[in-house]
């Protein structure tokens, strides 16, 4: 997939919104692990997105500082939107400073309150959520603790919920299920569950959201077949979660988009070493794949659900 140049663009009436562009991240300043390896390319990287039929953008946001960039990204243009929580990986930020869950709390209300000049960029309140895999980020104690007060925010402004769930057992549901009537809607997204868990999301009448790391497995990809169309939403959790010529998906996806590695940075290409939002089409084109539809249905579908669960109709 790498290094292949496309003279074909995506079809104009294709339109398509990434739930999950970490646009905040160091890399789209040009910084890897600490080091420059080139300028700030943000523009061009959305510029990239939109010619490959990318339209809006939702900033995930995993802890305050991260919240604070993403929503100073999202007042650029009126189709970036973003999110305000505490990632269960970033459960342990909470106590930074001698701080507690409850002061952690107050300062995300006051940084939407006094920070957010435009409340309209605050579309869902989120990530957060419990992550099993990664307890040497955060042990479970806690995610256990920094993940419930969400849904007291979401109640609060009445926003949807943007949630992570990784290798939880049912526990994750569990909680959810404990907080349903706080919040109106919300999105498990980078699902990478399986159907049991699956099965209760849908009957939570929640969506799911779909990225390469979603699509690695011939498992993952069954698991696709069985989200309905209706609760579908797409996204590239970029900088992360790219298909790769490994994942069982690979075989689905048509567009080529030109890579090169940082250390020969060209605005005109992706860098190897981070994913970008132009990729969408190649999840789309995964999942159309996958569910033997067309891609233009996929894409409806998944534009509609997301216009909905976030009320930019």
């Amino acid at each position: 997939m790498e290094g292949v140049d496309t003279s074909k663009k995506v079809d104009h009436d294709l339109r398509m919104f990434d739930i999950a562009a970490n646009l905040s991240d160091e890399s789209f300043q040009g910084i890897y692990h600490g080091k420059k390896a080139h300028e700030p390319d943000f523009e061009v990287v959305m510029n990239r997105a939109r010619q490959y039929g990318v339209e809006k953008f939702l900033f995930s946001a995993g802890y305050i500082e991260d919240a604070v960039k993403s929503y100073d990204l999202a007042t650029k243009s009126e189709d970036y939107f973003m999110t305000i929580g505490v990632h269960p990986c970033r459960a342990t930020e909470v106590y930074k400073d001698e701080g507690t869950v409850e002061t952690y709390h107050e300062k995300i209300e006051k940084t939407i309150e006094e920070h957010f000049v435009d409340k309209s960029k605050l579309v869902a309140v989120g990530e957060c959520g419990l992550d099993y895999d990664r307890f040497h980020y955060a042990d479970k104690d806690s995610q256990m603790a920094a993940f419930p007060f969400h849904f007291d925010m979401a109640e609060k402004y009445n926003l949807p919920m943007y949630l992570h769930s990784r290798a939880t057992g049912l526990e994750f549901i569990d909680i959810v299920k404990k907080n349903r009537d706080k919040f109106p809607t919300g999105v498990v997204h980078s699902y990478t569950g399986d159907e049991e868990e699956l099965k209760e999301i849908l009957e939570l009448d929640l969506y799911v959201g779909i990225n390469g790391c979603s699509l690695k497995t011939e498992e993952n990809c069954e698991i696709v077949k069985k989200i309905p169309l209706d609760r579908l939403m797409l996204e590239t959790d970029c900088p992360y979660c790219d298909i790769r010529n490994s994942h069982f998906s690979s075989q689905y996806v048509k567009t080529k988009i030109p890579k090169v590695a940082k250390k020969k940075y060209n605005p005109e290409k992706m860098c190897k070493e981070r994913n970008e939002p132009c990729t969408m089409i190649q999840v789309l084109e995964a999942v159309a794949g996958i569910k033997d539809v067309s891609e233009k249905e996929v894409a409806e579908a998944a534009w509609e659900n997301t216009m909905k669960m976030f009320k930019l109709e």
